[in-house]
């Protein structure tokens, strides 16, 4: 336990979900007092079931498209539908919670001067023209497709985060977060990572869409909290957007083949047409990250894969 004196009082929307849980946990394991709120449309209770008897842990369901109130010190604002089966589902609540939500608790942070952290995306850069994507490119995004309801939901989201910074000086911090996995990935989250291993585990044949040529870098859910965290304690004049993710490039094939040595399954390939909009590459660059933050990913793709495959096994086997 951390002196009083540096004990915060951290709200995390979104703190259910995949990566909203495992920030919970570092947070509680730092020794602050952690408020998760959830909605619970992708978030699920038993991602955070371990910490409900925590003294230093609360849990409040509740949709930050509408205002709460609530006294903190810090907020890191996760809360949406990361997957696009499920930010697809209900595209115009993939955007309000991405604007509404943001203007609330954005709100929120200028009432009690608190500290403001945006889980944004790469989706911001849309299908690239520019390759590796640095924070400067401004991103090649269809305004009306499919998945636009979170794309520039996201790109929206950032624009109010730096006018609440210039109009009210509210203290900011924006991450652009690249492909990331991990245990508690939902199961039916339509995922690449995800998708390759549930479909390996049954023994079923591996879908690819496309070709399996375009590209992803996969980082770890933990090196992405560790990121966060560390984005978080920088001074105020470092608002962001800074990318965060693993800058090793695979190809979609790649990853399949591994998922399948890993777990010695017979599945095979499988191809599909690509979806609309479907970015072909994808790799950040983190030149800022190593800058500023002193970070860069430590766990490489097959050790992830390892931990990621045992948590779905046990997932499948027991639900």
């Amino acid at each position: 336990m951390r002196h009083y004196d540096t004990i915060k009082r951290v709200l995390v929307t979104g703190g259910a979900g995949f990566l909203g849980s495992h920030l919970c946990d570092r947070l509680i394991a730092d020794g602050h007092d952690v408020l998760c709120v959830d909605n619970f449309y992708t978030g699920r209770r038993a991602n955070v079931a371990h910490l409900l008897d925590h003294p230093n842990f609360e849990v409040m369901r509740h949709d930050i498209t509408f205002p709460l109130y609530v006294e903190v010190d810090e907020i890191y604002n996760f809360a949406c539908p990361a997957a696009p089966i499920h930010y697809q589902f209900d595209p115009v609540a993939t955007t309000k919670v991405s604007v509404h939500g943001s203007i609330n608790m954005l709100g929120l942070a200028k009432r009690v001067k608190a500290r403001i952290f945006q889980a944004s995306t790469s989706e911001v850069y849309g299908d690239p023209h520019v390759h590796p994507q640095p924070e400067s490119y401004w991103g090649h995004v269809n305004p009306i497709g499919l998945r636009s309801c979170y794309d520039e939901g996201k790109r929206c989201a950032e624009t109010l985060f730096f006018d609440y910074h210039r109009q009210h000086r509210v203290r900011i911090k924006v991450a652009r977060f690249f492909n990331t996995y991990g245990p508690r990935m939902h199961v039916n989250d339509g995922r690449v990572v995800s998708n390759f291993i549930v479909q390996a585990l049954r023994g079923e044949d591996i879908t690819l869409y496309g070709d399996g040529s375009q590209t992803r870098s996969f980082c770890y859910c933990s090196d992405l909290i560790e990121a966060c965290v560390r984005l978080m304690a920088t001074p105020d004049a470092l608002t962001g957007p800074v990318n965060l993710g693993n800058p090793v490039e695979f190809t979609i094939r790649q990853l399949a083949e591994k998922v399948i040595e890993l777990i010695g399954t017979k599945s095979k390939l499988v191809f599909k047409p690509l979806p609309a909009d479907d970015p072909k590459q994808r790799q950040p660059d983190i030149s800022l990250a190593r800058q500023e933050l002193g970070w860069q990913p430590t766990i490489e793709l097959e050790e992830g894969l390892k931990k990621t495959i045992a948590y779905f096994d046990e997932f499948l086997r027991n639900g």
